[in-house]
């Protein structure tokens, strides 16, 4: 009897280690259908015009690809947050934010509203924030963390599985 509890401890034990926590312990990667990793946590793309003059600017936060782009000098903020995939689900689109270093190698913050960005022909003038993009700026869109039902649901999961892996190997060590 003994060993049916060390053995069903066992099982339980590997069954809490489920596809996503050991996908997740490759750092960096991601295993989409069709591909073979894909780097998540940031890189260096180039979409820059050899006809035109490029900057480089770089854009981090709540974004599908975030890391550093060469763009177009023409490239608009609308078009980089197109570049770098959309903003994620949990983005937060009413305060994002470029950093600049301004002439005097002061930092400077400047808050945009994704609603001035998509509404901007239809604004007054003296509302219009749409500042143009520079060479060196940092575009951060914020957001927050969020946990969906199937997020709690494995939780729970993993929660009532060690729970459960205790009290198999507390009857089996009090036997």
């Amino acid at each position: 009897m003994k060993k049916f509890y060390f053995i069903l401890t066992i099982i339980l034990s590997f069954s809490t280690v489920s596809y996503s926590q050991i996908r997740d312990y490759e750092l960096g990667s991601v295993y989409s259908s069709g591909k073979a990793r894909q780097n998540i946590y940031g890189g260096f793309y180039d979409y820059s015009d050899p006809e035109a003059v490029n900057i480089t600017v770089s854009v981090w936060g709540f974004v599908k690809y975030p890391g550093r782009y060469i763009v177009p000098d023409y490239t608009n903020i609308i078009d980089l947050l197109s570049y770098v995939g959309g903003p994620t689900q949990s983005s937060n689109l009413d305060e994002l934010r470029i950093y600049r270093i301004d002439k005097n190698n002061r930092e400077q913050m400047i808050p945009i509203d994704y609603d001035d960005l998509m509404w901007k022909d239809g604004l007054d003038s003296k509302y219009r924030n749409v500042p143009k993009l520079k060479k060196s700026d940092i575009l951060v869109v914020p957001g927050s963390s969020r946990m969906y039902f199937t997020d709690w649901l494995s939780l729970g999961f993993r929660v009532v599985s060690a729970l459960s892996i205790l009290a198999t190997l507390y009857i089996t060590v009090k036997n």
